[in-house]
């Protein structure tokens, strides 16, 4: 699959760099439903902490024995100081430890990051040949990205580091984010309405199944 290469600035790139095939192998497979609900699900629940437990009356070290006389003694009959009605004591029906880690076989994972390339290759897809700024600021990125018809949330991907300016000036711009190549997931991937690549991040991704 041949696409155009662009400038930040919207014009084309002419030449031999002009255009850039994509692996119809990372870029071309048909999207499945199934599989990309499967890979943003585990996503997000591996995003959840593990739920901390409280600690119940087998669980506080108090002594066992009984602290006072069954009778005459002018107070309630306990027997234990590890319950829940003494300070220290252990909690009653405490919450439990509960860990939202799921496993996820590593090929559905790499399919599920094919199919959402796919899925924006087909259409929400921009290629720039790299992300240098000659002016480096927040406005005028933001009327670049207007004048382009780049709208609503913009995922922009670069090499193995984001370029620094560039980051810098994206990085007020509300509903923009920046990622390395090795950040790419299927998350971000989906919610953003346009996806753009660097030349250097598709050599990132396509090694990253190819390798």
């Amino acid at each position: 699959m041949k696409v155009k290469v662009q400038n930040l600035d919207g014009t084309e790139v002419q030449g031999a760099a002009g255009d850039v095939e994509l692996n119809d192998a990372v870029f071309g497979v048909e999207p499945r439903q199934d599989i990309l609900h499967r890979v943003v699900t585990w996503q997000l629940w591996n995003r959840r902490a593990t739920a901390r437990p409280t600690r119940e009356r087998s669980d506080v070290a108090r002594t066992g024995k009984k602290f006072g006389r069954q009778k005459g003694g002018g107070t309630a009959r306990h027997g234990d100081r590890a319950a829940p009605v003494f300070i220290g004591g252990g909690k009653a029906h405490g919450a439990k430890k509960r860990d939202f880690n799921i496993s996820l076989n590593k090929k559905i994972r790499a399919l599920g990051m094919k199919m959402a390339l796919s899925t924006k290759a087909r259409d929400g897809l921009v290629v720039v040949d790299s992300l240098e700024l000659k002016d480096a600021k927040t406005k005028a990125l933001a009327e670049q990205f207007g004048k382009n018809g780049w709208n609503g949330k913009i995922l922009v991907i670069d090499g193995d580091a984001v370029e620094g300016s560039f980051a810098r000036a994206a990085g007020n711009l509300p509903g923009v984010n920046v990622l390395p190549a090795v950040g790419a997931n299927v998350y971000d991937i989906l919610k953003h309405d346009t996806l753009v690549l660097t030349k250097a991040a598709v050599e990132k991704l396509e090694a990253r199944f190819n390798g």
